[in-house]
């Protein structure tokens, strides 16, 4: 099973004919500016189309801290995304009040351990929106 920088890595090199589809689910690529570093950092995520958007959660599997990519876009939300061959800039926000609640149940429809990691952790798991840009 694909994980971590060989996750990227194909996924890169395939244009996403491989990591794309895994564990009966669909995959981007998010890349992010290090918010200390300023190099760039790709992971893969879970993801769910919404609208003209694409949804992702920081769930780092429930662990008391964020993830370091939603650190990294918390301090510069300007990304870059890859979803199978294509690529484009995207600006990262977190969903926050009716948004999130409403889109929680579309990302624990395609992973439903979002829910389990939620009783792992005292945070609030983010829900993060990436929009395009235009």
């Amino acid at each position: 099973m694909l994980y971590g920088k060989e996750h990227v890595r194909r996924y890169q090199e395939t244009n996403g004919k491989e990591g794309h589809d895994w564990n009966n689910t669909t995959v981007l690529l998010l890349t992010t500016k290090g918010r200390n570093s300023g190099k760039p950092y790709t992971t893969p995520l879970i993801y769910q189309k919404h609208g003209d958007t694409y949804v992702v959660v920081a769930s780092h599997g429930g662990d008391p801290e964020h993830p370091q990519w939603y650190k990294n876009l918390v301090a510069d939300p300007d990304v870059a995304v890859q979803v199978k061959g294509e690529r484009f800039k995207a600006h990262a926000r977190t969903a926050a009040g009716d948004e999130r609640r409403d889109l929680w149940p579309l990302m624990t429809s395609v992973w439903p351990d979002y829910d389990e990691y939620t009783k792992k952790t005292e945070r609030q798991i983010p829900v993060v929106i990436l929009e395009p840009a235009k």
